[in-house]
C-alpha cells in the first residue's frame, strides 16, 4: 500500500507555477497545450495552500539563519509549522539546510521520506 501524504505549500505556488510554465513555452520546451494541462494536473493534486502572510516572520528568521532568501524559506517555514518535510531539488537550499537542527523537515527530492 502506498504511504499518504498531505501537500502543502504556501500561496505564491501558483504564481511560481504558472512563471516556470510561460518560461518552457517561451522555450518551446512545451506547448501552450501542455502548459495549461499541467497547470490543470496541478490542481487535481489538491495541494493545500496557506497564506504566505502567516509564515512570514518565521521564513525571514530562516532566511536569516541560513543565509538563503525569504522565498524559498517560506517553504521551510511552513514544514517546520506543520512537523512536516520539505522536499527539494534546490541544491544550494537543501545544503544550507542539512546538517543544522532543521535536517529533519529537508529532503533531497530521490531520497526516500
Amino acid at each position: 500500500m502506498e504511504p499518504e501524504f498531505l501537500i502543502s505549500a504556501p500561496d505564491l505556488i501558483g504564481p511560481e507555477l504558472g512563471n516556470t510554465l510561460w518560461k518552457k513555452v517561451r522555450r518551446r520546451e512545451l506547448t501552450p497545450a501542455e502548459a495549461t494541462a499541467l497547470l490543470n494536473a496541478f490542481d487535481r493534486i489538491g495541494v493545500e495552500i496557506y497564506p504566505s502572510t502567516v509564515l512570514l516572520s518565521p521564513a525571514l528568521d530562516l532566511a536569516v539563519a541560513l543565509d538563503r532568501t525569504v522565498h524559498d524559506s517560506l517553504y521551510l517555514a511552513l514544514a517546520v509549522a506543520q512537523d512536516g518535510v520539505l522536499v527539494t531539488a534546490d541544491q544550494k537550499f537543501h545544503a544550507a539546510v542539512n546538517g543544522t537542527a532543521l535536517t529533519k523537515h529537508i529532503r533531497w527530492i530521490n531520497d526516500d521520506l
